[in-house]
């Protein structure tokens, strides 16, 4: 284990972060505080899943690897569906973006999931550990408030961007679960 090998890997699984970050940041058009919040919330699922995933061992494991996609694709297929419904329905400005606290909860711990298993990785090197996760938080969050800011500006265009948001945020569990249980 090595430092290149943490940040190569932290950026990785950062992606999923930043893509769903585009998303919100899409749907609500300009900055919004709560954006901090969510890039808090997505950094620190990313940070925790691990440490679990390296305590629980093999037992974890077996179950991720298991229900990680399915659970990944029916979070992220059920938060996707319920965005594109609410795009075909018109609504008031200020509700664009679900900023609700057990929303971002869900997208974090859709987006984490898998990133419970990369606890694994660091049993051979224990010493590695809390500052490998804390790295990982880190960068989950900068590229979460990054993929946001990103998202808002694109969504100024004025576009039916609920849609687009929700059919990214299926694909993205599509994703999950093919790489999940076939790659």
């Amino acid at each position: 284990m090595d430092w290149f090998n943490v940040i190569v890997m932290a950026v990785g699984l950062a992606m999923d972060c930043c893509a769903v970050s585009v998303v919100q940041g899409l749907n609500q058009g300009s900055w919004h505080p709560r954006a901090v919040l969510m890039a808090l919330i997505f950094g620190t699922f990313h940070c925790g899943m691990p440490i679990i995933g390296f305590y629980a061992g093999e037992l974890a494991m077996n179950f991720m690897s298991r229900y990680a996609p399915w659970i990944a694709l029916i979070l992220l297929a059920g938060l996707g569906s319920k965005m594109i419904y609410e795009s075909l329905h018109e609504k008031d400005e200020l509700q664009r973006a679900n900023w609700g606290f057990w929303n971002l909860i869900m997208l974090a711990l859709a987006t984490s999931i898998d990133v419970l298993a990369t606890g694994l990785l660091f049993v051979p090197y224990p010493d590695w550990l809390y500052p490998s996760v804390l790295t990982i938080g880190v960068i989950t969050a900068g590229f979460s408030l990054g993929g946001y800011l990103l998202g808002s500006l694109v969504g100024k265009l004025k576009l039916n961007m609920e849609m687009v948001g929700g059919i990214v945020l299926i694909l993205l569990g599509v994703k999950i679960f093919v790489e999940g249980m076939f790659l």
